[in-house]
């Protein structure tokens, strides 16, 4: 995709330069204050809403598609599209008018873009299937150190 084709792309322009494909060193992370306000919105709001196990994980440096990751599971399919739902309108009040969210039609897996943060809910069984804390956590660092 050429760099004009990006332009016309939906999307965030961090989205849009990658998929534009890389040009050297990945952009600055968003300021780390800015960052840990929303991620307190986001982890307050699963917590009023029952979340259970929320887990926040820092992607900086580590990740192209986002600075920080949280994590945090439901229980019913009703719970986590009610999580889903009330996220979205607390982002959005808080000035993040893109929040994209995919899933929350009675899957076990949703997941909310919220550009600089990405949020997954999941049901139990889905968490432990998709293993994201392993995949992202520190335990993986670890492991990664020790086999090199």
């Amino acid at each position: 995709m050429s760099l004009q084709g990006a332009a016309k792309a939906p999307g965030t322009p961090r989205k849009k330069a990658a998929a534009a494909g890389p040009r050297g060193k990945r952009e600055s992370p968003a300021p780390a204050d800015r960052l840990d306000q929303m991620q307190a919105l986001i982890v307050g709001s699963l917590e009023d809403d029952k979340a259970e196990n929320v887990v926040a994980l820092d992607l900086a440096g580590r990740a192209a598609f986002a600075d920080r990751m949280v994590i945090a599971t439901g229980l019913a399919d009703r719970q986590i599209s009610a999580m889903a739902q009330h996220l979205e309108k607390k982002l959005h009040d808080a000035g993040l008018k893109r929040v994209q969210v995919e899933g929350t039609g009675g899957s076990d897996w949703v997941l909310i873009d919220a550009g600089d943060i990405v949020v997954h809910l999941f049901k139990p069984d889905a968490r432990n299937l998709y293993g994201l804390e392993k995949m992202w956590g520190a335990d993986f660092d670890e492991a990664t150190a020790q086999t090199v």
